[in-house]
């Protein structure tokens, strides 16, 4: 009896047992069940992007990170500048636009949750705006408010340093251009030693503008030509060096390579100087006339009339047109004439068509009735053949009567 009791209380034992794990199960399924369902939800993003431009911006790429656990996607927008992206698990996101390889906006701490999307849109015309607002104020020595208050404590101190040194700039920029327009201003008076001062303070501070050098050239060139001796010779070493700085700073300007070979001419370094107005002549072909009569001028000035005639020469080449450059090959020429024993005078071949071609281009001009004295004095009767093309058409004759 004892046994079947016992055996009766075992299995009456097991059956309340199996009975209680089947009422504790049941609601662990239903939490597992539940748990899975949740994991299977998920989200999607969406919204438009416009350009710099204020246009629908088609192409760009959006970047979609999850900031709560690890998680990156991507999407491009559409021809309407529009992006939808599905499929995203419940979380917080950054969202980043990406235009030619640069990150240009950001929406940080984007909740996506079940349910129509809510559009996060980015207006890169409006970005634009408000950067270059905000720079204006950098730009003027200030903290924007809007910066301030967005920024991290690290990215405040590293703009905070960026505007002291504007500041600086700032002010190392107003010392320069006060120093460098008070030079030009003394330049232009002509008062060529406090003009060097000015320009020599300017070029302390910023000796990479070659304004600034070409400027000191040409107050050290005024200086050369009010003095003597080796006064003269320092003013010239100064400009000469003055000028070699500005081009080494700026090599395709012809004016500097212009005035240079001037200076050069004037100090009768002319292989120096010819070099410099060809140099001039190859950065400016259209000014390249006016470079060699420049030199044929200098030359003339110092007596070397061999070499200016070539100059001038050239000077024609490279416009045809240039009615003084063939007046001063005339008269270059000329230099070169003989006399007869009974008195004639022999220009060299191509005088007399360089005054007649003077008069053709300018029959009123400064040196016509030079050109013409010169044709009469070598025997030419066409110098007063000619007259100004337009007189006919100032002064018409009477219309006649029908």
């Amino acid at each position: 009896m004892r046994l079947r009791l016992g055996g009766r209380m075992f299995a009456t034992q097991h059956a309340i047992t199996r009975k209680m794990m089947r009422s504790v199960l049941v609601p662990v399924a239903g939490l597992l069940f539940f748990s899975a369902l949740s994991f299977g939800q998920t989200c999607s993003l969406e919204g438009d992007v416009k350009g710099e431009d204020g246009l629908p911006l088609k192409g760009a790429l959006v970047k979609i990170d999850r900031t709560d656990i690890k998680g990156a996607y991507k999407v491009k927008t559409d021809k309407k500048g529009h992006y939808f992206h599905a499929g995203l698990p419940i979380g917080t996101y950054n969202i980043t636009i990406e235009v030619d390889g640069k990150d240009v906006d950001t929406l940080s701490n984007v909740k996506a949750h079940p349910g129509d999307p809510i559009a996060n849109n980015f207006d890169l015309s409006a970005k634009k705006k408000a950067n270059e607002a905000m720079q204006k104020q950098v730009d003027a020595g200030q903290m924007p408010v809007e910066a301030e208050r967005s920024m991290t404590p690290a990215q405040k101190a590293a703009l905070e340093k960026s505007i002291k040194e504007r500041q600086a700039q700032m002010s190392k920029n107003k010392a320069l251009n006060d120093a460098f327009n008070a030079g030009r201003e003394l330049l232009t008076a002509k008062d060529y030693p406090g003009a060097l001062e000015k320009f020599k303070a300017a070029a302390e501070m910023d000796p990479k503008q070659h304004v600034i050098w070409g400027n000191m050239a040409d107050a050290y060139s005024g200086q050369a030509g009010k003095t003597t001796g080796d006064e003269q010779t320092k003013a010239y070493e100064g400009a000469f060096d003055a000028y070699k700085k500005a081009i080494e700073l700026k090599p395709d300007d012809a004016a500097y390579h212009n005035n240079y070979g001037l200076l050069l001419a004037r100090a009768k370094k002319f292989d120096e100087a010819k070099a410099e107005l060809q140099s001039a002549a190859a950065l400016d072909p259209p000014g390249a006339g006016k470079y060699f009569f420049n030199l044929g001028a200098v030359l003339v000035n110092g007596g070397n009339y061999g070499q200016a005639e070539e100059a001038f020469k050239q000077a024609i080449a490279a416009d045809p047109t240039y009615a003084d450059a063939h007046y001063q090959y005339g008269v270059a020429l000329m230099a070169k004439a003989t006399t007869t024993a009974d008195g004639k005078v022999v220009p060299p071949p191509g005088t007399v068509e360089a005054f007649q071609k003077y008069l053709e281009l300018k029959p009123d001009g400064k040196d016509a009735e030079a050109a013409k004295g010169m044709l009469a004095a070598v025997g030419s009767n066409v110098s007063t053949s000619y007259q100004n093309p337009d007189a006919k058409k100032k002064n018409p004759p009477p219309a006649k009567k029908k």
